[in-house]
């Protein structure tokens, strides 16, 4: 049972198992190291599995730069068939035939030949700047989240945002069952289940996500990970990664000397480093302990958010 006490501070990667939403896997979490102050930085949808990245202690301070960084997923999409969420978890909705001349695509791709049909439809998404979200989503409506409104039967219009497509590699076809395997790298932001839905509209149908699966958030892969099935305290604690070292995986670093450091701690401005790019950084101390993320103004270094120095956990 978590408890008043905070004493634990890093990041874990969790391999979270498909059933579960990410605030499932933080009350465990919580359970099981015994305190209150946990997080987790990139939310998976209930149906998806894979990296999780989960905050504890003084490292839920890094949500905002944890979360900045571009992610990797594996996803199979069912074409022909809509769902009301998008993935295998909503209800049944429209459907439309496959037609004679995707399912050649489908044929030829399933034997390693891209049919221009196919390649023109995931061209479009490569080359993708702006996505509208699902509906069934997270985002505030008016201070309401979008899937509460939806829920509700009310009507949903969210605006589009930008995203960026680095990689995106059709893996595998099973034309039969008209179903896609496609791997992605992208930006923060990008909803892989308006993915489905949007090379689907190319292709002239609809679809939905039968599986999803993230490998990597940001610097964070399935290599870090652990599952809950082996999660103990003592297990957590060994797989621990420290504030200072998921700082310095996520943000260029600056070692502050113990002047400087003195003026970190108390919120004092100082001259910025002239030999750094003024963008946001991780300052640690002469000893390696995380003292702040802090950036330049006005050929100032300001601090944007504080840390105390905790004892040394994790690798």
């Amino acid at each position: 049972m978590a408890t008043g006490r905070n004493d634990v501070h890093g990041v874990l990667v969790v391999d979270k198992p498909r059933g579960l939403t990410s605030h499932d896997v933080v009350a465990r979490v919580r359970r099981v190291v015994g305190q209150k102050s946990v997080g987790h930085a990139g939310t998976l949808d209930p149906m998806a599995t894979g990296v999780l990245v989960v905050l504890l202690g003084e490292a839920t301070k890094l949500t905002p730069w944890l979360t900045a960084n571009a992610k990797s997923y594996t996803c199979t999409l069912q074409l022909g068939v809509e769902t009301t969420s998008g993935d295998a978890d909503g209800l049944e909705g429209r459907r439309e035939p496959i037609g004679p001349e995707l399912q050649h695509a489908l044929r030829l791709a399933e034997s390693g030949a891209i049919s221009d049909v196919l390649e023109q439809a995931l061209q479009v998404e490569r080359g993708r700047t702006q996505q509208v979200p699902p509906v069934i989503s997270a985002i505030h409506v008016d201070g309401v989240r979008a899937y509460e409104r939806a829920r509700r039967g009310e009507e949903v219009v969210l605006e589009s945002r930008a995203v960026a497509t680095e990689r995106l590699t059709l893996e595998e076809v099973q034309a039969a069952d008209a179903r896609l395997t496609v791997s992605l790298h992208v930006s923060k932001g990008y909803y892989v289940r308006a993915f489905a839905r949007d090379l689907a509209a190319s292709l002239g149908t609809v679809a939905h996500l039968t599986a999803l699966r993230r490998s990597q958030s940001g610097p964070f892969t399935l290599s870090h990970a652990l599952t809950l099935d082996d999660l103990t305290r003592d297990v957590a604690l060994a797989a621990l990664i420290s504030c200072e070292s998921a700082a310095q995986m996520a943000l260029p670093t600056i070692i502050l000397d113990t002047e400087k450091t003195a003026f970190a701690r108390q919120g004092k401005r100082f001259p910025w480093p002239d030999f750094r790019e003024p963008v946001v950084h991780a300052w640690l101390d002469d000893g390696g302990k995380l003292v702040a993320v802090g950036e330049a103004r006005d050929g100032l270094a300001c601090v944007v958010r504080g840390f105390f120095a905790p004892p040394s956990q994790g690798d």
